[in-house]
């Protein structure tokens, strides 16, 4: 057992539009004004470079990674950023040649010379940063960070003195595989959710996992209603328009309401006529994701470029099959989704950059498939028999951004792969376990075989696929 991953790992809090090529640099930025504070180095540290490796390099203009960077460095928190301000301080750094390092110090920065885009690809993993300070008298200090998905960031010394001693996860119900977790909810006689809570509990106070587990869902709502109340281009120069918009004018017509939370209760008193069913449920995933696209905020669930997945198939229960749903059933689905989530990070990957867009869409279709099974009365046999059909339909999906932004397909994917996870919920209701062929380990195996076998130019570098198909003249 390597890790105890929790709720609140799988399903973060940030800004796009991608977790692990802006989230996750972000992080590492973070992370390395901690070192220079450790080591007593930030105030004399004249200057900072830092080189992108891989993934990070080959499509970092399109996800932001160098904004991400600078942000970072400025000392900047990507969960409470007041999004509106990104541009400015970006502004700033660019007129000023200097960064307010770790919100202390200025330096002087020039972005064309201090952010540097190196195709190589370290051995560790595609998506490497290295953060070098320049210290005042002419020394270094310099440090490398891997960016593994869903905004989660390693260094490879740390991996290696983990391999090198057992770590068992204090979790009551430590989980690697979905036999494991099978287990557990067959002997203590427990939904998957409430195992989840149990080893949540371990961790944090009921109070905390209330409010924590609350202000995710609200952050996802809000992400819903900024993107169906958004209208214009999506910024990058593929001139995307934004669709949320236009789907949700149609779909809700003259409406009245003033937050997001009535808007809510406003869809659910609307008439909504069978062929609609699925538009609102691609309306809520278009505008989840246009917001990502925009480098506003949203919920990495279990990465930036899937994360209209979940919502979207949430909201697909609160306004189609449960008008009563409340607070448990929205707290409820989102643990079912993240140890989900967490057995297919432990057995696979849920970066793009080593598995291809599998694991990102495909990922969070299995994670959503699997919460709303079990809302809608699903064993747990059911609830990871749900999972294994959304994932068994995503295999092999590349990851190809025309263009290095996460648009083109990405915003698409997540209305069908959130289409995919209602219909894999639905087939796993009517689906006796007894008859089930494949168990959802080998289709966590399966994947990871396949991201292993896939060509690298089809795993987020934009040198395959529809990236080259497409190129920005003909969009």
């Amino acid at each position: 057992m390597e890790e105890c991953i929790s709720v609140f790992d799988m399903l973060k809090i940030g800004v796009g539009p991608s977790s692990s090529h802006t989230l996750g640099p972000w992080r590492a930025a973070e992370r390395f004004l901690t070192e220079l504070r450790a080591e007593n180095l930030l105030e004399v540290t004249a200057r900072v470079k830092v080189n992108l490796y891989g993934s990070l390099s080959l499509t970092g203009k399109g996800h932001a990674t160098d904004l991400a960077v600078m942000l970072g460095l400025s000392g900047q928190n990507p969960e409470y950023i007041p999004v509106e301000n990104i541009t400015r301080i970006i502004q700033e750094i660019k007129k000023e040649k200097k960064i307010h390092l770790g919100n202390e110090v200025d330096i002087e920065f020039q972005i064309e010379d201090d952010i540097i885009f190196n195709k190589k690809f370290l051995s560790f993993h595609a998506n490497a940063l290295t953060f070098t300070a320049h210290l005042n008298d002419s020394k270094k200090y310099t440090s490398t960070f891997y960016s593994i998905g869903g905004g989660f960031v390693v260094k490879e010394e740390r991996i290696n003195a983990k391999k090198k001693s057992i770590i068992k996860c204090a979790f009551p119900f430590p989980i690697d595989k979905a036999t494991e977790l099978l287990k557990y909810t067959i002997q203590e006689n427990k939904k998957i959710s409430e195992i989840v809570y149990e080893n949540e509990k371990s961790m944090r106070s009921e109070a905390e996992i209330h409010t924590e587990l609350m202000r995710i869902w609200h952050t996802m709502l809000e992400s819903m209603y900024i993107g169906c109340h958004s209208e214009g281009i999506l910024p990058g120069g593929l001139n995307v328009r934004r669709r949320a918009f236009d789907m949700h004018q149609k779909l809700i017509g003259l409406s009245n309401y003033e937050s997001p939370q009535t808007w809510l209760e406003q869809i659910r008193l609307t008439e909504v006529k069978f062929r609609q069913i699925l538009k609102w449920v691609s309306c809520f995933a278009l505008a989840v994701n246009e917001v990502n696209a925009s480098l506003g905020r949203v919920v990495t669930a279990p990465t930036n470029g899937s994360a209209g997945v979940i919502p979207a198939v949430l909201m697909y229960y609160l306004v189609i099959e449960n008008h009563q749903a409340g607070e448990k059933e929205i707290k409820q689905f989102l643990m079912v989704a993240s140890e989900i989530g967490s057995i297919f990070k432990k057995g696979s990957t849920i970066s793009a950059a080593m598995g291809g867009c599998q694991a990102e869409i495909g990922v969070s279709s299995a994670m959503a498939a699997a919460a709303l099974c079990e809302l809608m009365g699903g064993t747990p046999e059911q609830v990871l028999m749900s999972a294994e059909i959304a994932m068994e339909h995503h295999l092999g999906l590349t990851c190809d951004p025309v263009g290095g932004l996460v648009q083109i397909p990405c915003i698409e994917r997540n209305t069908m792969g959130a289409i995919k996870a209602i219909n894999a919920a639905e087939l796993a209701l009517e689906t006796d376990p007894k008859n089930a062929k494949v168990p959802l380990d080998k289709v966590v195996d399966t994947m990871w075989q396949t991201a292993k076998d896939m060509h690298n130019k089809y795993k987020e570098t934009s040198e395959g696929g529809l990236a080259i198909a497409v190129n920005m003249a003909d969009c």
